[in-house]
């Protein structure tokens, strides 16, 4: 068995034999100083108290104490990697930012893939969406390409994601999971069945994170350097060729191996096999999205191939571990503001709430200053503003520099060439409610032409095991929703409850125990 470990598992072996004949550095505490004893506090006697003089140990301790920052709320179990990102066709036509400039240009890239609903220590082959999400170190500030392995999303108003996460989360009660708020959600809200649909797919249990997909999901907005602005979406096909576990393996590896997928990813870099993707874009000018047949702002749809071809633009290569997980991997931060010139956000109200809600759970999970650590930090650009002070502050605090604006003492002035592109908005304010925007055509396309004989059956298999945790009034609510899309979708996965909800009745029939020749109804009055 020894000689089968693999470089995860050997990753201690490893390092030391990296350091050859080096001799071992010298113990010290955080501030440097030499550590003659590592293994006794200092103590009055061999039985007596400890001694508050003991640095060694209260500088440890105190440390020890706050090592933990806070978890993700959401994509908290995950692994991460580096490469580069090189262009291999000119798209200049439609963008401008310096990532896209010329082919054969490579730019730097911090890649962490997730589960989203999982916390930090569970499994990662559950059946779950997989974070994507990319950061590209480019010399006009870092892009942060923040999405999923899936086209689409289970809520299109920002304003639903606190509840949605909620009730994929733990009972506030019971601290579990719980059938009852999962499907109450989605089958409240049919938007949903676009993105559920294709969670309880084959692609619901992707083979680790190499044989996935990624995509931006959301709309976005290119700008050329003759100010024509495009909507555009972004996706990662990945080289490695789609591959799934399958629901049996999904279940063994979820106990025999929960770490699955990052070990997955950690073995091949460290192997030398490398994992790639091929990065298309879909462009739609903005007089196509005038007469789009749907809303082209709705992140629950995905626009047609057919009318909309992917355009190939280059190949991200992930040819790097990360030195050490904490540093590079838990603190690595994306934000979707995160848009150099060139890309802008369009009218997505899902990715315009994330504008927010990422970098204000980074200042919450990392301080004011995440963005100068170092993982998050722009280091192919110079970054001179007016922010100063806070916790962690890691530079020289831009020095005496003015840190108002305006000024008169030659501090950074802004640059017009970099002014947002225009565009004109609607002058009604309202809530809007686009609860019932078409929710089901798509979701149609998706049952009866994207998915094979097969493959329908295992969705309604894998939806119907799941949801027949939830009470019947949940399951109907549900499966008249399905029989929306196609009845033959609701039909099944009905018929296929209807076994399961027979067996449970069965099996939860009540019986009481009486003694031989102990009635059993004098048994239960005194119970």
């Amino acid at each position: 068995m020894a000689d089968n470990r693999d470089k995860a598992t050997d990753q201690m072996k490893t390092w030391k034999e990296n350091r050859a004949l080096q001799r071992p550095d010298t113990l010290t505490t955080g501030a440097g100083h030499p550590v003659g004893d590592k293994l006794n506090v200092q103590t009055a006697g061999p039985r007596g108290p400890l001694l508050v003089q003991d640095v060694v140990f209260t500088d440890e301790m105190a440390h020890f104490d706050r090592e933990r920052i806070p978890e993700r709320v959401v994509h908290a179990k995950g692994g991460g990697a580096f490469g580069y990102f090189e262009v291999t066709h000119d798209i200049t036509r439609y963008c401008k930012a310096k990532v896209f400039e010329h082919v054969g240009k490579t730019t730097p890239v911090a890649v962490r893939f997730s589960t989203v609903a999982g916390e930090s220590g569970s499994a990662d082959t559950v059946r779950d969406p997989r974070g994507f999400a990319v950061k590209f170190y480019s010399e006009e500030g870092n892009w942060d390409l923040t999405g999923n392995n899936t086209p689409i999303f289970f809520i299109r108003d920002a304003i639903l994601f606190p509840s949605f996460i909620h009730s994929q989360k733990r009972n506030p009660q019971t601290h579990m999971k719980d059938p009852d708020m999962v499907w109450d959600f989605w089958s409240l809200r049919p938007e949903s069945l676009h993105q559920v649909s294709f969670l309880f797919s084959d692609r619901g249990l992707p083979d680790g994170f190499r044989h996935m997909n990624g995509y931006g999901s959301h709309t976005f907005k290119l700008v050329n350097d003759d100010g024509e602005c495009f909507y555009c979406k972004f996706h990662f096909k990945t080289d490695q060729g789609i591959k799934n576990l399958s629901v049996e393996e999904a279940d063994r590896m979820a106990s025999t191996n929960p770490d699955y997928a990052i070990g997955d990813l950690f073995n091949s870099i460290d192997n030398g096999n490398y994992p790639s993707w091929t990065f298309f874009i879909q462009v739609m000018s903005f007089e196509q999205a005038e007469k789009f047949q749907f809303n082209p702002f709705d992140v629950t749809k995905v626009w047609s191939h057919k009318e909309y071809p992917l355009i190939p633009v280059g190949k991200m290569v992930l040819n790097r571990n990360p030195v050490n997980y904490f540093a590079e991997v838990e603190q690595l931060a994306f934000d979707p503001s995160n848009m150099p010139p060139g890309i802008e956000p369009s009218p997505d109200k899902m990715l315009q709430g994330r504008l927010f809600s990422y970098p204000d759970t980074h200042r919450h999970r990392l301080g004011a200053n995440y963005l100068q650590i170092p993982v998050n930090c722009p280091f192919r650009t110079r970054v001179t503003n007016y922010q100063r002070d806070g916790p962690m502050c890691m530079f020289d605090n831009q020095g005496g520099a003015p840190n108002y604006f305006p000024n008169s003492f030659s501090a950074p002035e802004t640059q017009p060439r970099f002014v947002e592109s225009k565009f004109q908005v609607s002058p009604d304010v309202a809530r809007c409610n686009s609860a019932d925007d078409d929710n089901f055509t798509q979701v149609r396309t998706f049952f009866t032409q994207v998915l094979n004989e097969e493959e329908r059956q295992r969705l309604c298999q894998n939806m119907a095991g799941a949801l027949k945790g939830a009470q019947l009034f949940i399951q109907k609510r549900m499966v008249e929703n399905l029989k929306a899309v196609h009845p033959d979708y609701g039909n099944r996965v009905q018929t296929l409850l209807n076994e399961y909800n027979g067996e449970a009745k069965k099996n939860t029939a009540a019986h009481v125990y009486s003694r031989p020749g102990f009635p059993a109804i004098a048994a239960s009055s005194k119970m």
